[in-house]
């Protein structure tokens, strides 16, 4: 076995403390005889490289006339290949314990022959220049919102000069809106704004887009970089060490995150704000490992400007008949007061913003189709009860039945009732009971109560509804007053003075 440097190195510093030579070639795993060789100078071995082969070469036969030829052709070919190929060739003659030799003939030939392998060029990014984004999903771990699965996947943000980080939920997929509202957010937070922004080829965003939606979410794209005085760059489709600043950070972020997960003993969060204060401190525990270089690079970043960017997109749409709007796939109720109002809707990740003439109207949390939900719909049986308790029997085949009831309990019943009682008076005490939930917003317990009630064979009565969560009337309270006498106010006259104070009538001048 040959003597490597590094025990040369070993033996001759032992050596020159004043050790033995038996004793320093033992530390140096060397023996006495090449010990000796050492000082002598021959390195511990004879320096001359062997020229001989140990053994008869196996592909001797076919290496230069079959394998070579292969390999010119296409240097990617894997060893296994060529040696499936062989054995095809050759049965019986090539077996499967080659494949070693093989692979390092192949690696051998490569070094010395094949093709030219991509250059990396590393990049030096100065404090204040560039700024990264992109989408991360974690793989392996399935986090869960009081025990339903959660769809998502993480935005991340990263300064490439001191690492500086921001991470946010998604709930929807790689879209124009989840990046500007991931990026406005994170720049808010640092408090200032790099010379450049870099994402990658933003192709899941132009997924299924038509060429004009696509130009308009690269203008758009634009011009929030200007807003922000940032110059917008990309990669290119497919090439992901471009982006390699933040696309390295991922894998640390997501250990960061399973290490965690693991010490916090659970996957199961009570909320997504719980979730996201989550994953705030971790993003803050990377963010502190790296202060100094943060806290120099805050110094070179240009100031935010006034206004918050546009981190939203914007839609007009009309109120339907049935005091429902429509956004692609999605489904909303609003108040029936609105039916034929135009609204203009602001889109973000997770919530609905509506306006009406400028002014804010309300905000709806945003629901997304999925796998086995082509469609969906967020119904708020509040904005029509008014209108369904006059007509009940509408109940029975409305298109949003389902998604009106609200919540599973109610479904439950109305799905018992009606396998036991008349369609119309199945709706007419569902709707009933709607409007006395809507009135006194007691949906839930009201569905408890209902559903529990069925199970043990009872079916409550609105009356017996009422009288258990209406709140009693307050009775009028009996008021008492008494009249005083109204010449009490002769006081408040200037002058004036009560009829036992005034002056005797001899008193009085008469002119």
């Amino acid at each position: 076995m040959a003597v490597t440097e590094q025990q040369i190195r070993v033996y001759m510093s032992q050596r020159r403390a004043g050790k033995k030579q038996v004793t320093a070639a033992a530390k140096a795993g060397l023996s006495e005889r090449t010990a000796r060789r050492v000082e002598q100078g021959q390195g511990g071995h004879s320096g001359k490289p062997r020229h001989w082969r140990t053994r008869a070469d196996p592909l001797a036969d076919v290496w230069d006339c079959e394998l070579v030829p292969q390999l010119e052709r296409d240097g990617d070919l894997q060893a296994l290949t060529l040696l499936e190929w062989l054995q095809e060739q050759h049965p019986g003659q090539y077996p499967d314990k080659l494949l070693r030799t093989l692979q390092r003939r192949v690696k051998d030939w490569r070094a010395r022959h094949g093709p030219d392998k991509e250059v990396m060029f590393p990049q030096a990014h100065g404090p204040g220049l560039q700024g990264l984004s992109d989408f991360t999903q974690l793989k392996g771990v399935a986090i869960t919102i009081a025990g339903a699965v959660l769809a998502h996947r993480l935005y991340h943000f990263r300064l490439a000069h001191s690492g500086w980080c921001h991470v946010r939920i998604v709930l929807g997929g790689e879209s124009y809106t989840a990046l500007a509202e991931g990026l406005t957010a994170a720049l808010e937070r640092l408090g200032g704004v790099p010379a450049e922004h870099r994402t990658d080829s933003l192709s899941a965003a132009f997924k299924n887009l038509d060429t004009a939606a696509a130009a308009d979410i690269t203008e758009r794209y634009q011009a929030l970089c200007r807003h922000y005085g940032m110059r917008a760059s990309r990669n290119n489709p497919g090439i992901a060490h471009e982006n390699g600043s933040i696309e390295a950070a991922h894998g640390h972020l997501k250990r960061r995150i399973q290490q965690r997960l693991s010490l916090r003993g659970s996957v199961d969060f009570d909320s997504i704000e719980a979730y996201q204060a989550f994953i705030d401190e971790v993003a803050n525990s990377i963010n502190r490992r790296n202060a100094r270089r943060i806290a120099a690079e805050r110094a070179e970043l240009a100031p935010l400007p006034c206004q918050r960017g546009v981190d939203y997109t914007e839609t007009v749409v009309r109120v339907t008949t049935s005091s429902t709007i429509t956004l692609g796939r999605e489904l909303y109720s609003v108040p029936a007061r609105l039916i034929g109002e135009r609204l203009r809707v602001h889109l973000y990740d997770n919530r609905l913003v509506l306006y009406h003439g400028g002014r804010e109207l309300m905000t709806l949390t945003r629901v997304r189709p999925g796998p086995g939900r082509p469609r969906v719909r967020c119904i708020d049986y509040r904005h029509v009860i008014r209108w369904l308790v006059r007509k009940p029997r509408a109940l029975a085949g409305l298109a949003f039945r389902d998604e009106l009831l609200p919540g599973p309990a109610w479904r439950a019943i109305y799905h018992q009732l009606s396998q036991q009682r008349d369609t119309a008076d199945v709706c007419k005490r569902v709707v009933a009971a709607l409007g006395l939930a809507a009135e006194h917003d007691c949906a839930d317990q009201i569905g408890e109560y209902w559903l529990d009630a069925l199970d043990r064979g009872h079916n409550p009565t609105l009356a017996e509804l009422q009288a258990r969560f209406a709140p009693p009337a307050e009775a009028v309270p009996v008021l008492s007053s008494s009249q005083h006498d109204l010449a009490d106010y002769d006081a408040l006259l200037p002058g004036y003075l009560p009829v036992d104070t005034a002056p005797p009538a001899e008193a009085v001048c008469h002119g």
